[in-house]
């Protein structure tokens, strides 16, 4: 195994633990880390989404309870059932325009440019949607109306732009729709559970051409460090959000997009991807 593609893959892996849960777009950062690295092409995509898996298994594992008591009352429990359906109908929008315009995203936004325009917009949007006055429609996941889920699906749809976060995207769609900061991000963890198997399966299918046997080591390390990463980052968001607003994420993606572009402007680094 090469000792520098493995060190990539483990800070890939570390970098998407860190930032999948967070409203600062995982896929921002991995394509602004990719970039630097020199971790790109179609293998380094496919790496990059496969490893979500890991991130997954952590928030599932970290839910389990609420996991298992959801499929445990599906025959049974009207809870549990409206629970299930909030959570299909808020993932179809995304399946519906991601099958539909991925591979024109992938081409032409997947660049650390759009990253960082997306990064500052999304910080600016931010702050204006925790400083907004809103009445409070559901508190928790399980007070959610279907008319409130699908609009969170809507608005995650927005994260097929690069560098606007999935994340960012559900969280702050569910605060202007009206659900409470707790509601909002459970909801975002929820919700990326079926979106986040759906694009590993698909990234699978995709690039079954290219990936190899050998390849699995290196998958095998981003996969467990993304997991280890997520399941402390997942735990310490919980604590954050109990006292505090998302105005500090807000305010790092703008610092981080102004940055990028400054240094593309500067000719300080050569963004290799870097389209306009």
């Amino acid at each position: 195994m090469d000792i520098w593609i493995a060190f990539q893959a483990l800070l890939l892996g570390v970098v998407e633990g860190l930032t999948e849960f967070l409203p600062i777009s995982s896929t921002g950062h991995l394509i602004v880390v990719g970039d630097l690295l020199g971790f790109n092409g179609e293998k380094a995509t496919a790496f990059k989404i496969i490893i979500q898996l890991g991130a997954i298994l952590a928030v599932m594992w970290e839910f389990r309870a609420k996991v298992i008591g959801v499929l445990v009352g599906l025959p049974s429990d009207p809870k549990a059932r409206r629970f299930s359906f909030n959570l299909f109908l808020a993932f179809i929008p995304a399946v519906i325009f991601g099958l539909a315009f991925a591979d024109l995203i992938e081409h032409w936004l997947f660049n650390p440019i759009t990253v960082a325009t997306a990064l500052i917009f999304g910080g600016i949007v931010m702050l204006w949607a925790e400083r907004r006055e809103h009445p409070i429609q559901a508190e928790s996941v399980d007070d959610m109306t279907w008319q409130l889920a699908l609009k969170v699906g809507f608005a995650q749809c927005l994260a097929l732009i690069p560098g606007t976060s999935r994340s960012g995207a559900t969280i702050i769609g569910g605060l202007v729709c009206g659900l409470s900061r707790k509601a909002a991000t459970e909801f975002s963890f929820f919700l990326a559970m079926p979106t986040m198997v759906a694009a590993t399966v698909y990234s699978l299918v995709k690039y079954r051409d290219i990936l190899q046997t050998s390849d699995l080591p290196i998958f095998a390390i981003g996969f467990v460090s993304t997991f280890i990463v997520a399941m402390i980052t997942v735990r310490a968001l919980l604590r954050f959000i109990t006292n505090h607003s998302y105005a500090v994420f807000a305010w790092y993606r703008i610092a981080f997009g102004l940055l990028i572009l400054a240094t593309w402007q500067l000719h300080l680094i050569d963004w290799s991807t870097a389209q306009l």
